[in-house]
Formats: C-alpha cells, sequence, structure tokens
C-alpha cells in the first residue's frame, strides 16, 4: 500500500441511535478530501436492535455481548462486501458503554474477523487509546470536520453539529492549516438528543422513532422539567466532555405523566435546549452551525434549535455534504490517518494530555503460495 498520496478508503459507523449501519467510501491521504465515493445503509431489523439494546451498558464478557457482536459483525461484512475498489476499511463497531473516567469505553465488534471477510487492511479500536492516554475517548469526528472545512472552502469560524443519540458539536476555525494546530478545534458532547425521544417511541408506542417529528409536533413541551434537566452539573462542566448513549436514560421515565405528544415534544425540545446551552464554552462566535446526523430531518428540532440560537442553521447538504454519512466518511478518514501514523484526536477535541493516534491496524491473512 502506498506511504503517502490519497487512498480510497472504506468507512462504516454503527451510531447510538441503533438504526443500522452506514458506509462510505472516500479518497484522502489523511489530511486533505479529494473525493467521495459511493455510499450505502444496511438498516438493523427490529430483532437485530433488540440484541443490540439488550446489551447497552455491558462490557467485554457480559452476557449479552457476544450476540450483539455477531448482529454487527454480520451487518457490517453484509453491506462492506458490497462494495469494491477500497484499499482499506475503517470499522467503528457498536458503542454498548462509554466510561473513560471509569471503566473504560467498549465498542462491541471484531475489526481482524472483518479484515479476513473483506480481505482488507482494516482499522478498528478507534477509541481505546485516546481513553488510555486520559482522554475522553469521544467525539472522534472532529479531525474530519476541519478538513471538511477546508474542503467547502469556509473562511470564517463554524460549527459542525451532529444529532444522533446523543448530539455532539465541532467548532472549527479554518484558517488553521491542520487540525492538530492549537485554536483549531474545540468539540464536546452537547447532550441527550434523538436517544430519549426513540426510547420514549420503543416503550409507549412499539416504534424506533418519531418520524419527522410528527408526534412533537401535536404537542406541548414542559419548559420547567427542560430547564431543570439543564440544572444538571454535567451541563457546566468545561469541554472536551462525553456522554454515554445511556447517561440520561431516566429521561423517559420522569416524563410518565405527560402524554405521548407532550413528552416527545418536551424531549424534542430538550435536544435544541441542550445545544443552545452549549453555547456558554464557546471561545468566540461562529458564523453558522450546520447539522449533519438524523436529527436534522426532524422539522420540529430544527424549528427549535433556529428558535433557541440566532445563528443560521442549515442541513450539512446546504454545502454539499451528505449528513446521513458524514460519519462514516469521518471513519474512512480517521483510518487513513492511523495507517499514516497522524493523530486523530487531542487535547481540544476529547481532553487527552497530547496528540493521540488511535486505532489497531489488522491484515488478512496472506494468499497462500500454491
Amino acid at each position: 500500500m502506498r506511504k503517502d498520496g490519497p487512498l480510497w478508503a472504506l468507512g462504516a459507523m454503527s451510531g447510538t441511535s441503533l438504526d443500522g449501519v452506514d458506509a462510505a467510501m472516500l479518497l484522502t491521504d489523511g489530511i486533505t478530501i479529494q473525493g467521495f465515493g459511493p455510499s450505502a445503509y444496511r438498516p438493523y431489523t427490529p430483532a437485530e436492535q433488540a440484541t443490540i439494546r439488550a446489551a447497552l451498558g455491558q462490557w467485554p464478557g457480559d452476557p449479552a455481548v457476544a450476540p450483539a457482536a455477531e448482529v454487527v459483525e454480520t451487518a457490517h461484512a453484509e453491506l462492506l462486501s458490497r462494495f469494491t475498489g477500497a484499499e482499506l476499511a475503517g470499522f467503528h463497531g457498536q458503542t454498548l458503554a462509554h466510561d473513560p473516567e471509569g471503566r473504560g469505553t467498549h465498542q462491541c465488534g471484531n475489526g481482524a474477523l472483518l479484515a479476513q471477510v473483506l480481505e482488507l487492511p482494516t482499522v478498528w479500536d478507534f477509541r481505546t487509546s485516546d481513553v488510555t492516554m486520559g482522554g475522553q475517548g469521544a467525539p472522534l469526528a472532529p479531525f474530519f470536520h476541519h478538513a471538511l472545512a477546508r474542503y467547502i472552502r469556509a473562511t470564517e469560524p463554524l460549527a459542525f453539529l451532529n444529532l444522533g443519540g446523543v448530539g455532539n458539536i465541532t467548532l472549527v476555525d479554518p484558517t488553521t492549516g491542520t487540525p492538530e494546530t492549537p485554536g483549531a478545534l474545540l468539540a464536546f458532547d452537547t447532550g441527550p438528543a434523538n436517544a430519549p425521544v426513540n426510547d420514549l417511541m420503543l416503550a409507549r408506542l412499539g416504534l424506533t422513532q418519531d418520524k419527522d417529528g410528527a408526534l412533537a409536533a401535536q404537542g406541548q413541551a414542559d419548559d420547567a422539567f427542560i430547564q431543570q434537566v439543564l440544572g444538571h452539573p454535567w451541563f457546566d462542566a468545561a469541554p472536551p466532555k462525553s456522554l454515554d448513549r445511556n447517561s440520561f436514560a431516566d429521561l423517559v421515565d420522569a416524563l410518565e405523566d405527560l402524554s405521548d405528544a407532550d413528552a416527545a415534544a418536551t424531549l424534542t425540545a430538550l435536544a435544541a435546549a441542550c445545544v443552545a446551552q452549549a453555547q456558554i464554552h464557546f471561545p468566540a462566535p461562529v458564523a453558522r452551525i450546520l447539522v449533519t446526523g438524523g436529527g436534522r430531518h426532524n422539522p420540529v428540532l430544527m424549528a427549535e434549535l433556529r428558535r433557541r440560537i440566532p445563528l443560521p442553521i442549515d442541513p450539512v447538504e446546504t454545502v454539499g455534504l451528505d449528513g446521513d454519512m458524514l460519519e462514516a466518511q469521518a471513519f474512512a478518514y480517521l483510518a487513513v490517518r492511523v495507517l499514516r501514523k497522524l493523530p486523530t484526536s487531542g487535547p481540544d477535541t476529547t481532553g487527552a494530555p497530547t496528540l493521540v493516534g488511535g486505532g489497531q491496524i489488522s491484515r488478512p491473512d496472506p494468499v497462500p503460495v500454491p
């Protein structure tokens, strides 16, 4: 494999929303983005979702982990095998537990197994090194966000807001030459986003999501409850900082006295309020916020963001990017950085005390010579 120049990398992401696997090709040298390739999505079936959900909060060796890992590995193998032309794969796996100040971080799925199936060098276990070094291990997309800001030729500071199960934001100064440059980035989780709404829909209605915010649109948000949640000391803690998907798992139970519509409206508004609250940690103003992740498809959530934040807030599609595939592309980009021994996180993105190059590389067994 070439030691420099661009590579076609295939990245994959299975996020905290538990909806399925995204995969995308990216042409990059690990520094600049030189082209976007094909992408695809493979949803989890309800049974697969239930298997993964049963393992949330569990650690290696716990009983529900092996069945969840098998689901994750099978889904990735099925999806990634459809692609041709990749020289390298980046496999994030499925986060089951995240406790950077305690037991660490746990993404299930064996990248070495995937390397054999795909017959490609595969980079995986991206977060452990960062946590071991004292970082939060998340978010990991910010170095890619810096490359995106330069790709779209941004000239003013801007933010990338990812609304998945948990929200996270990256502040980017595109005038800095590299993501390693001090002041180039600041990244942190904003708080719960889609996960509580998804959990509410599953618990009350047996549905996986509030599609297009249809239920929330019929309800009235409980502002007093939202302010109570925002009073949690986590929101005042200085970044970088991160959350587990279930860090605020009691939110759904706390709304048991509200109607389905009012509860959905409250949790949707809460996701936006968390982002608005996060502005207290911005070191300088940004010109705009570009939104990626599933939350940008929810018009109620987007309207709440615009109501609470006096900035242009737009889906990343307005600048020619694909918000459904941004995280998969990010792990393609990071895979090349790992291969080239470039850092993937640092003090301003995860709080690690120094720049960290995460990830391990598994290579397929050589073909026997006849």
